[in-house]
């Protein structure tokens, strides 16, 4: 199983980015990807999985009514739309998919002024 996140970057509080989980390899069509964001000096937690065939989505308390994740079946990818950002989104997100060791290189993502 491979995972390449994108779309990180700077932005300001109140912003909005996209962020992409390309996956290949993943032997079964039915599997659930999920997001997760290490802070500094913090654990890694989880901010939002999704069911690969049903699209059934959850979200942490922390990101619910900001955080939008979904998937696009036909090019393998999943995303997770961010508004509203703020500062305490600040973290490296990473894709990770149930039931597999394999993390991707995660992408940095800093909301500040």
């Amino acid at each position: 199983v491979q995972l390449v996140e994108s779309g990180g970057g700077l932005v300001q509080p109140g912003g909005s980015l996209r962020l992409a989980c390309a996956t290949s390899g993943i032997p079964s069509n039915y599997y659930t990807l999920a997001w997760f964001r290490q802070a500094p000096g913090k654990e890694r937690e989880g901010v939002s999985c999704i069911s690969s065939v049903e699209g059934i989505s959850y979200e942490a308390d922390s990101v619910k009514g900001r955080f939008t994740i979904f998937r696009d079946n036909t090019e393998d990818t999943v995303y997770l739309q961010m508004n509203r950002l703020s500062p305490e989104d600040t973290a490296v997100y990473y894709c990770k998919v149930n039931g597999y060791d394999s993390w991707g290189q995660g992408t940095q993502v800093t909301v500040s002024s």
